[in-house]
């Protein structure tokens, strides 16, 4: 049986072609198109007659809004078995993220949402704004087994609209309240806001952090993850965390050959002295409509090597764009990619990395707090005296 990843891919595996130039990237944003969803019956096309849409007065196209809604969930935390995911149980506060990593492996969920896995994704944001109280009535039922759960994994808990919906903040209040442990992963200094809240569980036990960290080099980071902190800030992050005590580390994710895995070792040293103690990394991901977003940015921002990026990508992909297996999604296979995991742990080695257990979570201080039943709505009144008789 063929693999669907594979067969979407395919499509795209000699590269796009575009009738007179590569869509032009817009200002503070991630994808340079808007790509349709895999689910999207309707199909469009779009052509470049040389008249660049509703441009500025700079001639570049016009700023795009971001849109926050408001979303109440069914359920908050989600269940995973992949075999090459180190937690069982993630939470996650928002749908789309701000950031607009143009590599997020999650940009394709927003395809069921009837959206682009582009722009829409990075620009229309669903919060789900009961996280809070669904995660307290979880962790109050009897047949809840507590494990460690990790927070903002699909998407940034920390991204821009944080700032003022504050559900993050919200959800570490009733973490920390029951003492329960989590493990959190962010590009985002907005966490340094949480500390009061951290620095406590991290001395229970109870917390560990990474930091995302794909480059050093701040024109490139603005292009591939243009809302995010910047690679300075991030580091700094990183030693605001570890001099308050919050166990934390560095995620090198993804590692994209000729644009950041030419800064590997240098992103592993910087971190290494701001106080990072573990460290990990993953190989470029592109599954679904991640990989003709991908190609758009690279030919808009790295026309001069997006052949050689992309005939790299499939040397460690089985001549494919993506391959889902478990074996090797993460960490890509053939030589190139044995060359990469080689750098990498000869690096950390050398840097003192990852020789502590960063697996351990303390669960002995989980408190069980059990909540009144949802109460029953009253019947409505009946209309007209008469309906009392039936």
């Amino acid at each position: 049986m063929s693999d669907p990843d594979s067969d979407f891919n395919s499509v795209f595996a000699t590269g796009r072609e575009f009738p007179i130039a590569p869509p032009a990237p817009r200002k503070g944003r991630g994808a340079v198109t808007n790509l349709q969803g895999r689910y999207e019956v309707d199909q469009r096309e779009t052509v470049d007659d040389g008249w660049a849409p509703n441009p500025d007065e700079d001639g570049e196209p016009k700023a795009l809004r971001t849109q926050v809604f408001e979303e109440k969930a069914k359920s908050i935390l989600t269940r995973n078995a992949s075999p090459d995911i180190p937690f069982n149980v993630s939470l996650n506060p928002y749908r789309g993220c701000e950031h607009g990593c143009i590599y997020c492996f999650a940009r394709p969920t927003h395809s069921y949402l009837g959206l682009s896995p582009g722009l829409d994704f990075e620009s229309r944001i669903y919060a789900k704004i009961n996280a809070p109280e669904l995660l307290e009535r979880e962790m109050s039922k009897k047949s809840y087994v507590p494990e460690p759960i990790a927070l903002g994994v699909n998407t940034d808990a920390w991204q821009p609209v944080e700032r003022d919906l504050r559900l993050t903040r919200r959800i570490i209040q009733v973490l920390h309240d029951r003492g329960q442990p989590f493990a959190a992963i962010t590009k985002s200094s907005l966490i340094e806001r949480d500390l009061d809240l951290l620095a406590p569980m991290a001395e229970r036990g109870q917390v560990m952090a990474a930091i995302t960290i794909t480059t050093l080099d701040a024109d490139i980071a603005r292009t591939l993850e243009p809302r995010a902190a910047t690679p300075a800030r991030r580091l700094r992050t990183i030693r605001t965390l570890s001099e308050a005590g919050v166990p934390v580390g560095v995620s090198i994710a993804p590692v994209i050959p000729f644009v950041t895995e030419p800064d590997m070792e240098r992103v592993l040293e910087a971190c290494a002295e701001a106080g990072a103690t573990n460290a990990s990394y993953i190989v470029l991901r592109l599954p679904w409509e991640v990989a003709p977003l991908f190609k758009d940015w690279l030919s808009a921002h790295f026309p001069d090597r997006a052949d050689r990026v992309m005939s790299r990508v499939r040397d460690m992909r089985g001549g494919k764009d993506y391959d889902s297996s478990f074996a090797s999604r993460m960490k890509g296979e053939g030589l190139w990619a044995d060359l990469l995991r080689q750098r990498f742990y000869n690096a950390a080695r050398r840097l003192g990395l990852n020789r502590r257990d960063r697996g351990i979570l303390d669960m002995s201080h989980f408190q069980r707090v059990e909540l009144n039943p949802m109460p029953r709505a009253a019947p409505d009144k009946p209309a007209s005296p008469q309906l009392d008789l039936f």
